[in-house]
């Protein structure tokens, strides 16, 4: 970010920070896996973050995704594993009490015993509900959504190891997923989805969020597939690293998982631990032309607090002898690596991936794709006309009998996402501009100001730096006064020219020069490598615009779009951030900030656009010297069932326009400790929410016993001779714990209510 944007935003956390809107507790996701599914099938993902207590819902942008919440695992205290420690043991104590009585009814019958196998009739009961996982978990849910209680008098003994079994089968999940010091504590509390993909569900990336009782998430990237998916067990929470010990916290997976088996083509699914290597074997046949893409950084664009700020991901292809056949650890400027490969002979392959610094934690999640698949490694030109789109040429894999799905005939001026198709199967996407302006191609040999292009302002030239330490040179003539602006579109349209622009006179006269300009819209660039210059020509005369690349390099990729015209002034908005929640009749502000074109300085009015019902606005005026302005919301009605979408728009009079734009919804993202990014998502959501709120128990317990309540105060009254008193605090923060326990299916109804009448004895 620019170092004054950077600053608003830094001080808009610490403004946060004491708003009522308190977004420092606002619902965060940090990962999602897998990040993603095939068409028409049904499975299950788990979300990582941090405040999404009661979480009810999830959202996927577009349709054909259904998605509900299967169950929540808050982050544990020490004093709630204590707690269930205590109940596992007495569970299999009784069990081991309950296996040893029937043993010797058994015998005194002159009967064998029914062999169990390992362990106890409970025990092994509850290590098959565990091992079926969430199964296990539904029922146990169930039970206590029917009310089931702990067996009394009239509750049969196999009802009361059915409860027992799932009520350990739930504790031993629990302790396997639970992390007491975990490396990142914001990505430890763990939500399990299922999802159902329609068959005809759109292919390529959506968003997805959580929902709590006080607002939605931010998003995160879910692709919907067209492949067979194939993914690893999931991790689970990293440990913290202890210095001098780091070896500690490296992921030490069982033989069996460190390598798997695949059936290309497909989607490998994973996530990198420490010092891991995910390996996946497959095989191919001779000339087989495949493409091994990556998701990566794509799915998580920036973590805050790891260097580089991301995953960085390395794919090595090796064949069934272990000889390296390919490698890769990016893709042009992007960290995301993507291998072309002809196999040469027919066999098995085995396709090695981990982070170039051998890092690793539940967070560095991946997707590679692997096929005879069609990419697009470019197209030309980048960009065309509203209403005269000119014919996309393509390049890459696998292209043959492919064919590009362009914009729509009345698409209006902005950036779109194009794709190719072959055979059904739809290619990775490549952005395609439309603009107004006249348009016209680079005509070589242009390569310096004697053999110069003559081009007419205004226009956009769609050319290319065809090979290493070529230059475009267009001439046009000039007033004096006038104040032309030059602009490249090349690294935003996802071309690896890195442009270097200058403007000369007729003599040679350097008049301007820029390497790199900085588009604060681009959340998702690091390398701002488009160039920008404003010039105020001097005299009536002939004047030079020459292009190259910084570093020399060209060839057919290295394509652009140059923009030769007077100012356009204009602007951009972004709200930030993504989701909000509001306290319902209660006001809150929303910041938004503006991103100026071409030297526009106009004051820039905010509003909701067609805001829903129970929803509206104070208006805002951004002036000529703000960056940033705070959009007060509010909630007119009460809370709300689901979130809603709201829509700011800036409207202001540039020259004789009216000219109204909408703030595009964008995340403030650290990366690697320090740089700031607004990320571009969809949606801005919001949720009115009632704070007082209280929802039903989800399961509600049998009355304490007055025996129960006599000897937990005889108890307390011995505690209290041997000066062991607990305050209010205290008692009041264990009571909150065996409620949520209980009500998470953690302890049966005697446990729990021995433990309250305990708590309410030491009051």
């Amino acid at each position: 970010m620019g170092r004054t944007l950077w600053l608003s935003v830094l001080g808009l956390a610490v403004l946060a920070a004491a708003s009522p809107a308190a977004y420092a507790q606002r619902p965060y996701a940090g990962y999602v896996y897998p990040a993603g599914g095939q068409q028409g099938t049904t499975f299950q993902i788990r979300l990582g973050g941090q405040n999404l207590d009661g979480v009810d819902a999830v959202t996927v942008s577009g349709t054909g995704v259904q998605a509900r919440v299967v169950e929540y695992f808050r982050r544990l205290g020490n004093q709630e594993t204590t707690l269930m420690r205590e109940q596992l043991t007495e569970l299999r104590q009784a069990a081991k009490a309950a296996a040893a009585k029937e043993a010797a009814a058994a015998k005194s019958k002159g009967a064998p015993a029914k062999d169990k196998g390992k362990g106890t009739p409970a025990t092994d009961k509850g290590a098959a509900s565990a091992e079926m996982g969430m199964a296990a978990t539904d029922k146990g849910m169930s039970m206590m959504e029917m009310g089931a209680a702990s067996p009394g008098k009239g509750a049969t003994a196999a009802a009361a190891g059915d409860e027992a079994a799932t009520i350990i089968a739930r504790i031993e999940k629990r302790f396997a997923e639970n992390v007491q010091t975990p490396a990142n504590a914001s990505i430890c509390s763990l939500v399990f989805v299922e999802v159902t993909v329609a068959p005809d569900a759109k292919p390529g990336p959506r968003e997805i969020r959580l929902v709590t009782p006080r607002g939605a998430t931010n998003p995160l990237v879910f692709d919907v597939g067209q492949l067979p998916e194939f993914s690893r067990k999931p991790m689970v929470s990293c440990t913290l690293q202890v210095l001098g010990k780091e070896e500690q916290a490296l992921r030490k997976r069982p033989p069996e998982e460190e390598e798997i088996a695949v059936t290309v083509p497909c989607i490998a699914n994973g996530q990198i631990a420490p010092g891991e290597v995910n390996r996946h074997r497959f095989q191919a046949r001779k000339g087989q032309r495949l493409v091994i893409t990556t998701e990566a950084r794509q799915l998580i664009p920036y973590l805050a607090d790891a260097v580089p700020g991301w995953f960085q991901p390395v794919l090595r292809l090796c064949d069934a002898r272990g000889k390296e056949v390919a490698y890769d650890d990016d893709y042009r400027f992007k960290p995301d690596p993507i291998l072309f490969f002809e196999v040469p002979q027919d066999g098995e392959y085995v396709l090695a991936i981990t982070d170039a610094l051998y890092r690793g934690r539940e967070d560095f999640v991946y997707r590679v794709t692997i096929g005879e698949l069609p990419f697009v490694t470019g197209i030309f030109p980048l960009g065309g006309r509203a209403g005269a789109l000119p014919k996309i040429l393509m390049k890459g894999w696998n292209l043959d009998a492919a064919h590009l799905v362009p914009p729509a005939k009345d698409a209006e001026a902005g950036v779109y996402q194009v794709t190719a198709v072959r055979k059904g199967l739809v290619s990775n996407s490549v952005p395609f501009a439309v603009d107004t302006l006249p348009e016209a191609f680079d005509q070589e040999p242009n390569n310096d100001p004697a053999h110069a292009q003559k081009v007419t302002l205004p226009l956009i030239v769609n050319g290319r730096i065809d090979r290493k330490d070529d230059w475009d040179v267009f001439q046009f003539t000039g007033h004096a006064g006038d104040t032309v602006v030059a602009e490249v579109m090349a690294r935003r349209l996802d071309s690896p020219l890195d442009s270097l622009l200058k403007v000369t006179d007729a003599k040679g006269n350097l008049l301007a020069l820029n390497d790199d300009c900085e588009d604060l819209g681009s959340g998702l660039n690091t390398h701002h490598a488009d160039s920008y210059l404003r010039v105020d020509l001097p005299a009536d005369g002939t004047y030079y615009v020459h292009l190259g690349d910084t570093a020399r390099s060209g060839g057919p990729e290295y394509a652009y779009r140059l923009r030769i015209s007077a100012p356009r002034p204009d602007f951009a908005l972004r709200a930030v951030p993504t989701s909000v929640g509001l306290r319902s009749k209660n006001a809150s502000s929303l910041p938004v900030y503006v991103l100026r074109k071409d030297g526009f300085a106009g004051p820039i009015k905010l509003s909701l656009k067609n805001p829903p019902q129970g929803f509206s606005a104070t208006p805002a005026t951004l002036s000529g010297t703000q960056e940033v302005v705070q959009l007060g919301l509010k909630a007119d009605a009460g809370a709300t069932k689901e979130p809603v979408t709201l829509v700011v728009e800036g409207r202001a009079k540039i020259e004789d326009r009216d000219v109204a734009h909408e703030a595009v919804p964008a995340e403030d993202r650290m990366q690697a400790f320090l740089w700031r990014h607004m990320v571009p998502a969809e949606n801005l959501m919001a949720l009115a929410f009632d704070p007082a709120y209280q929802p039903p128990p989800k399961r509600v317990p049998p009355p304490i016993s007055p025996e129960l309540q006599a000897k937990a105060k005889a108890d307390a009254a011995n505690l209290s001779a041997k000066n062991q008193k607990f305050t209010k605090n205290q008692v009041a923060g264990r009571l909150r714990q065996l409620k949520s326990l209980f009500e998470d299916g953690l302890l049966t109804d005697d446990f729990y209510n021995r433990r309250v009448a305990e708590c309410q004895a030491a009051q």
